[in-house]
């Protein structure tokens, strides 16, 4: 079996073919975002990262964010979000929890707190249900700070709100009226 470092390697390269250059290794993406197995199997191998299908259901199944998918018939794959190319996910709008949290660093709060939350490259601005998840992304990015979003108010304002399959909760923007600092208890 592979080690942490090396399937950590394969998924960070997956996240990058699947969410924004499938053309780096010549793959083709379909408008849901999904691309034959065997196919990026092939692409992935003649790129020279060595990756076969077993190895590619065991980064599937056991990344803790849960970045892709697979479909029922282990043909296909996407990742669940993120993408900087144009797909459509599917997903259908859904009510969101009153309270939701953005993980960001503290060196982007004071553009947040003029601008609100934009999506930028993405499709869609993430959000989370748990702090936790929050602060750890923010973490990515210099010393965490975490935003609170009144998700419940802007479904009601008529915003729309998607879940992804991981369970990240997406939106278009979200407005500053919307979002606070979160202040530990």
């Amino acid at each position: 079996m592979l080690s942490e470092k090396q399937l950590t390697h394969i998924s960070k390269f997956l996240s990058l073919v699947l969410r924004h250059q499938p053309e780096l290794i010549g793959i083709q993406l379909d408008e849901n975002g999904w691309s034959d197995v065997d196919s990026l199997l092939e692409k992935v191998n003649n790129y020279g990262l060595k990756l076969d299908k077993e190895t590619l259901e065991h980064v599937v199944n056991t990344n803790a964010k849960k970045r892709f998918a697979l479909d029922k018939t282990i043909n296909r794959i996407r990742a669940n979000q993120g993408h900087s190319i144009n797909i459509e996910l599917g997903y259908s709008s859904q009510k969101p929890p009153e309270i939701l949290f953005h993980g960001t660093s503290e060196q982007a709060v004071s553009s947040i707190l003029q601008t609100g939350l934009e999506k930028r490259s993405r499709h869609h601005v993430h959000l989370s249900s748990d702090i936790e998840t929050a602060l750890k992304v923010g973490q990515r990015h210099g010393k965490p700070v975490v935003l609170k979003i009144l998700a419940g108010q802007m479904h009601r304002d008529n915003v729309e709100f998607y879940q992804s399959d991981n369970g990240v909760w997406l939106t278009d923007h979200v407005p500053v009226k919307y979002l606070t600092l979160h202040i530990p208890d």
